[in-house]
Parts: C-alpha cells; structure tokens; sequence
C-alpha cells in the first residue's frame, strides 16, 4: 500500500514541514511554522499542490493489484 508520511521538524523558532513517500523520495518546506500543527497542514496543502505526485501513488497502487 503506498504512504505519505507527513511530519514537523524542529527548526529555529519553529517545525519545518517534511512530506515523505514510500520510495524515500521527501520534500521539506523552506518556511519554519511556529507550530507542529501549522506544520503538518503546510505538508498536506504542499501534498495537494502536487497532483502528479498523488497520481503516481494511484498508479502503483493499481499496477500492485493486477
């Protein structure tokens, strides 16, 4: 089954968000979030600014069943 981990690292004054996929592939933002929350929410919109990444887990999702 494909993952996405979202997570919040300290960083500074703040947490640096980190989206992370099954293959190791992860992306981190530029921008520190005083918060864990703000943080995991700035991952999640960064996820859903990616389609084609989403897209990709689709398709290995359905080349696993077949």
């Amino acid at each position: 089954m494909p993952a996405v981990t979202l997570s919040a690292t300290p960083k500074g004054n703040g947490y640096q968000a980190t989206v992370t996929f099954l293959d190791g592939v992860s992306m981190s933002s530029a921008e520190t979030y005083p918060t864990i929350a703000e943080a995991i929410a700035a991952g999640a919109r960064k996820l859903l600014d990616t389609p084609e990444r989403l897209e990709a887990l689709d398709r290995s999702e359905a080349a696993r069943v077949f």
